[in-house]
């Protein structure tokens, strides 16, 4: 396991980055594959199932569960969980994408000490320039939870959010990634954009995506590839 100061970057190929370009731009033509997506990798248990923080968006008009096998322990990925965040150890996903959208990411393929005690209440960024998530819920090594909090500003749009990332330890000592989110929003065009399917779905299933696989390299002590 790679443990140390931020080392190379994951995500930032110029080539990697065209090919998740074109990935998003395809996801966008292609809504009639919305409903599989939601579900990349995830079985129908997983799917089905109730996990911890759906309680936090209660009457979620929608949800995507996405999920990776990983031939290491919770205890192995964790670490790479609880530092998630912008100005933390990053997303692990397409980092000029995010960061031609102003996000200032910068990922990481070390475990940074720093960032490791992640505890309720903490406040973890997607982007600089938006209120940040809270964390919810934080069960180490299996549950981290981050919410959205319509109230951190008066001019916000209506959107509940809810982010679950959670390590499943499997009878052979390997663990399922799942990357479970839920959203609510407001009925005006505003929320309906910012919090519905059409825009967010596309770009969240291509960069979650890259985030899982990525994950389960550096846990598994292979890298990004």
């Amino acid at each position: 396991m790679n443990v140390g100061s931020r080392g190379a970057v994951a995500g930032s190929s110029l080539l990697e980055n065209v090919g998740g370009f074109f990935a998003i731009g395809f996801a966008f033509a292609t809504p009639f594959m919305s409903r599989r997506r939601r579900r990349w990798g995830a079985t129908d248990d997983e799917v089905e199932g109730v996990h911890p923080g759906d309680e936090l968006v209660p009457q979620a008009q929608w949800t995507a569960t996405h999920a990776v096998s990983i031939a290491a322990s919770p205890q192995e990925v964790w670490p790479w969980i609880a530092q998630v965040g912008q100005g933390r150890g990053g997303f692990y996903s397409y980092q000029r994408l995010e960061n031609l959208a102003g996000c200032e990411i910068e990922n990481t393929q070390r475990i940074l000490e720093e960032h490791q005690d992640v505890r309720v209440g903490d406040k973890i960024r997607l982007h600089v320039d938006i209120p940040p998530m809270t964390a919810a819920i934080v069960d180490k090594p299996t549950t981290l939870v981050v919410s959205g909090d319509p109230s951190a500003d008066a001019g916000a749009v209506e959107i509940s959010s809810s982010w679950a990332f959670l390590l499943v330890e499997q009878p052979d000592g390997t663990t399922r990634l799942l990357s479970r989110t839920r959203y609510h929003h407001g009925g005006g065009l505003r929320a309906k954009l910012m919090g519905g399917p059409y825009l967010v779905e596309p770009i969240s299933f291509v960069m979650e995506r890259k985030m899982l696989k990525v994950i389960k390299g550096l846990a598994e002590g292979r890298g990004t590839d």
